[in-house]
């Protein structure tokens, strides 16, 4: 095989090879999630709530649409959950997800669970106390800042980030 046959090769392959990046870039086979959401790329969400509770679906809606893989476990009490996760009761809401080695307490916007996933503190998780009108999942406007709290393992709490 002659030189110029070799590089002629060589120019076919790598010609392919960036066909073939492109269309995986494209399709959605590498880089970042077309959302921007790095933190949640194929991240597992376990989210407890009532078989009944509407906002509960509208939050599973909300996580879905950021491309959040989501396993739904509907429970009869949703107190022995938030017993078993150590939820302090002035931080509950309705419904309780377990990400990775975190738990989310109630509609946190998705900004703090990403800020959450990508620092990893050493914490039990974060919570959105209540059922703020305007937040993920919950109809209305929003009228005031969300605080966002941490709840640190021996069950105390801090403002983790307000939105």
């Amino acid at each position: 095989m002659s030189v110029t046959s070799k590089k002629w090769w060589w120019g076919v392959l790598l010609l392919l090879f960036v066909v073939f990046a492109g269309w995986a870039l494209a399709n959605g086979l590498g880089g970042p999630p077309a959302d921007g959401n790095q933190a949640n790329a194929a991240m597992k969400v376990v989210l407890y709530k009532s078989p009944t509770c509407g906002c509960c679906g509208n939050y599973v809606g909300y996580l879905k649409s950021k491309k959040y893989d989501i396993e739904i476990k509907n429970v009869d009490d949703i107190n022995t959950v938030k017993a078993e996760y150590s939820i302090p009761a002035g931080l509950s809401s309705c419904h309780t997800s377990v990400i990775g080695d975190y738990v989310v307490e109630g509609h946190v916007p998705i900004e703090a669970i990403d800020k959450l996933l990508t620092e990893k503190p050493d914490i039990l998780g974060i919570a959105l106390a209540g059922m703020p009108a305007g937040s993920p999942g919950m109809p209305g406007q929003k009228t005031d800042v969300f605080t966002i709290y941490s709840i640190a393992k021996d069950g105390s709490s801090q403002v983790f980030m307000e939105l």
